[in-house]
């Protein structure tokens, strides 16, 4: 049973995105949830981990690279997308540092799926230390829509500390479509916690410059 009521979530939306307005900014402040855990002792206890989609996209400027074979460097040119082939990833010569680079560039990586098991090979372990391991993708697979599902699917990741921060949308969106994020990403959460709303001690949610607004 939820905790938090819809129509407060919805109230809380308005005051957040009221105080971006008044306070405009020259780019468009993207929407975090922010979690405090309790009675989690993240050395003992397992740590969780989970991705869900989001029903609407939280952060469209986010970042791309496709490492592709020559079928997906044809599709990814169609819609606009960077991309990196196999020879321009043995360049990197598995260099960390140019690696840790590449890491850094990109919000998130696609990979054809032909390439995926090579990509280990060809890189190190740098995408997946720096968590950003590509998301395989086929052919037969509609590139646009795989990477607007990347830029929708939120992770929910315990590490060595109680709080977690995720985007979960942005203020230009509608309060429905916040309101709808917000209460998807908040159930799936209390879905991967062991004692669910027993171990939630916050939940705020904040835009970029702006003020953190409470929600439990």
């Amino acid at each position: 049973m939820s905790k938090i009521q819809v129509s407060s979530v919805r109230a809380t939306i308005k005051d957040l995105i009221q105080a971006s307005s008044d306070k405009r900014r020259n780019f468009c402040e993207t929407v975090e949830l922010q979690i405090g855990l309790k009675n989690y002792d993240p050395s003992r206890d397992k740590r969780f981990s989970g991705t869900i989609k989001l029903p609407h996209v939280p952060r469209p400027r986010m970042t791309m690279c496709i490492l592709a074979d020559a079928a997906d460097v044809d599709r990814a040119k169609l819609i606009e997308l960077e991309y990196m082939t196999v020879e321009d990833l043995k360049k990197l010569n598995k260099n960390k540092k140019l690696v840790k680079k590449l890491a850094k560039k990109y919000d998130a990586f696609l990979a054809s799926e032909a390439l995926i098991k090579q990509i280990p090979r060809l890189l190190g372990p740098g995408l997946s230390k720096a968590g950003k391991f590509p998301t395989p993708v086929s052919h037969s697979e509609d590139l646009e829509k795989k990477v607007n599902e990347v830029k929708s699917t939120i992770k929910f990741q315990l590490k060595k500390v109680l709080c977690l921060a995720v985007a979960i949308g942005h203020v230009q969106m509608t309060d429905e479509q916040l309101l709808a994020n917000i209460m998807l990403a908040i159930n799936f959460l209390i879905s991967l916690l062991k004692k669910q709303w027993q171990n939630v001690k916050s939940l705020t949610i904040k835009s970029t410059m702006g003020k953190p607004f409470t929600l439990y």
